[in-house]
């Protein structure tokens, strides 16, 4: 904690990798929805294992009917979106195994989805995979970090208020 931190008693939030990969910065995201932040600041990974952990402990709002996406809240309100590969959508769910429903209260490290990440690029889509804060606005202290391997046990994003 620094100085700052300690006067005035900002505490910083973490979002852990949710897929193991090669963390990145949003902008490289080819995809402008993604990389101009129209659903909110992040970071993506290009996985290299397509399970999906939650990266903390939240409530799933909504997980996809097709198991390319899911949404989450923490406690604290802190609104996640983890969205796997781009245009996946129009897979209609084959390449994606859901095991948890709206509602569910998860803890981190649970599996979420299982991503069959060869399938998604045999279907000529990128398999990178935004991890979004989509209440960006609400955290003026907002920290990446990008540019190495990740898992689970890694902090990709810290936030305060």
């Amino acid at each position: 904690m620094g100085f700052f931190d300690k006067l005035f008693g900002k505490k910083l939030e973490g979002i852990y990798a949710p897929i193991a990969g090669k963390a990145v910065a949003i902008t490289e995201v080819p995809d402008p929805t993604f990389a101009e932040g129209m659903l909110g600041n992040g970071i993506a990974i290009e996985p290299t294992d397509g399970k999906v952990y939650a990266p903390c402990d939240a409530t799933v709002d909504m997980m996809f009917d097709t198991g390319h996406a899911v949404s989450m809240t923490t406690e604290s309100g802190i609104e996640i979106l983890v969205h796997v590969g781009l245009e996946t959508v129009g897979l209609e769910g084959k390449p994606f195994t859901v095991h948890v429903q709206n509602g569910d209260k998860v803890k981190k490290g649970q599996l979420l989805i299982e991503a069959d990440l060869e399938a998604i690029k045999a279907a000529g889509l990128p398999t990178i995979t935004p991890v979004l804060i989509c209440n960006t606005d609400d955290y003026p202290t907002f920290k990446t970090h990008v540019g190495t391997a990740v898992t689970n046990a890694d902090l990709v994003i810290e936030l305060g208020k």
